[in-house]
């Protein structure tokens, strides 16, 4: 099967509402063609999940800066004044989960857990509201799986029929988010005929991938 499609043929189903999940991290391995094809669309009412909120104008910034962000989940939000503006101005819904809790959550979704128990943050401000756990003496944190409806992720390599392969750390959360949202769109910087990768090498069987486009010049993983 061929995965490969258009730029306009990979974001059309992208809707208003959408969560949507965004790979890279401090923009590094971001997505920018597709974050530009999604920006494009005007769409409004927007979750993000991402790491981190990006800078001014690139990465998941753009979405902040276009004003189509209703809530984002986050751990590091510092480089993006534009979008601590945002959020003490009531624009944004800021929810920040340490990056640990982050993945995890991410994974349990994409593996169908319940939730998972952490015992990061009993004790500080994260407790609040959530439920508490013991297990062997010792306090956790019940925290839900974060499901996403898109997952917008870039590549070093994939082949037509969507299997992957990341560049060194720009692997990050990709395949997480990939496994934990109904539709995935790989920006890859090479795109090759199916059969030529090592499925040794494959960091992302295709079964997750639903649409693969070839990345414009080669900024980062």
């Amino acid at each position: 099967m061929n995965k490969v499609k258009t730029l306009d043929q990979a974001v059309r189903s992208i809707k208003n509402d959408d969560v949507i999940m965004l790979g890279g991290f401090m923009t590094v391995g971001t997505p920018e063609l597709l974050v530009d094809a999604v920006v494009a669309k005007d769409l409004t009412g927007l979750t993000i999940v991402c790491n981190d909120a990006g800078v001014p104008g690139k990465g998941a910034g753009k979405f902040v800066r276009q004003g189509s962000v209703k809530t984002f989940y986050a751990s590091h939000v510092g480089l993006n004044p534009e979008f601590g503006k945002a959020m003490t101005e009531g624009r944004i819904e800021a929810i920040l989960v340490p990056q640990g809790t982050l993945a995890e959550r991410i994974r349990a979704a994409g593996v169908g857990l319940g939730g998972i128990l952490t015992p990061t943050g009993v004790g500080t401000e994260v407790e609040k509201g959530k439920e508490t756990i013991v297990v062997d003496g010792r306090a956790y944190l019940l925290e839900p799986p974060i499901k996403g409806d898109v997952a917008l992720i870039k590549a070093h390599r994939a082949d037509r029929a969507g299997n992957v392969i990341f560049r060194k750390s720009a692997q990050n959360f990709n395949p997480l988010m990939a496994m934990a949202c109904e539709y995935v769109v790989v920006e890859a910087e090479h795109i090759e005929d199916t059969g030529t990768m090592d499925p040794d090498h494959v960091m992302l069987p295709g079964i997750f991938v639903d649409a693969v486009v070839q990345a414009g010049e080669v900024e980062n993983g």
